[in-house]
């Protein structure tokens, strides 16, 4: 899906540096000191919007939120979203295919992939963020016992990333076939809630990083 162009994306970017890192590798190893009250690190890869990231920072103040997004355009978006800013929230312009440029070994407590561009054709499944690549750059990032929580609606993905998670070792924890139906509560993304509406079954996983 082509991105629509957003005029003065990346002035409204640099306009917050309150709220988005432009230079996250500046910040690797010292992502905590941003909140130091915080407990946990948690990270959203591909964050879109921010919809999901800005409600879990309001409900759980103890813990350090982290947006990674590649697109200005989507980001100035995000931004656009935050009235007032939580002490816990940072977004960061950044590529998921730099993470171990961004985050040291063992930083990381959680990693959310909600809603990833499924990247259908075969020929491009290696851009797909549980693909085995991405996958080794969790594994070093993620704390010891840290998860990985992973939405969908696409279910050729979903497949493709529990397949993914069993080869590379990453125990599943969790699973639903349709998260809608079997919980409650939930907190959504922009794409979750557009999806829900046409009836769309959401697929979803949560696994553990292995001990070795």
């Amino acid at each position: 899906m082509r991105l629509r162009y957003v005029k003065n994306a990346m002035e409204t970017i640099l306009a917050h540096p309150d709220l988005v890192i432009v230079s996250p590798e500046e910040h690797r190893g010292i992502w905590r000191k941003l909140h130091p009250m915080g407990e946990v690190l948690h990270l959203e890869i591909g964050m879109g919007k921010g919809q999901f990231l800005i409600e879990m920072a309001k409900r759980y103040p103890h813990i350090l939120f982290l947006g990674l997004e590649k697109e200005a355009s989507v980001l100035k978006k995000a931004i656009d979203k935050v009235d007032v800013k939580p002490n816990n929230l940072w977004f960061i312009l950044g590529d998921a295919s730099d993470l171990c440029l961004m985050f040291d070994s063992d930083e990381v407590d959680t990693l959310y992939l909600n809603f990833s561009d499924p990247w259908p054709k075969k020929r491009h499944s290696k851009r797909r963020l549980t693909d085995g690549g991405q996958l080794v750059q969790y594994q070093d990032i993620l704390v010891s016992n840290g998860s990985i929580y992973f939405k969908t609606d696409n279910r050729h993905l979903f497949e493709f990333s529990i397949q993914m998670f069993t080869i590379n070792h990453w125990r599943i924890e969790e699973l639903s076939l349709n998260l809608h139906e079997d919980q409650d509560n939930i907190v959504t993304t922009e794409y979750e809630d557009r999806f829900t509406e046409k009836g769309n079954i959401i697929y979803y996983v949560r696994v553990k990083k292995w001990k070795e």
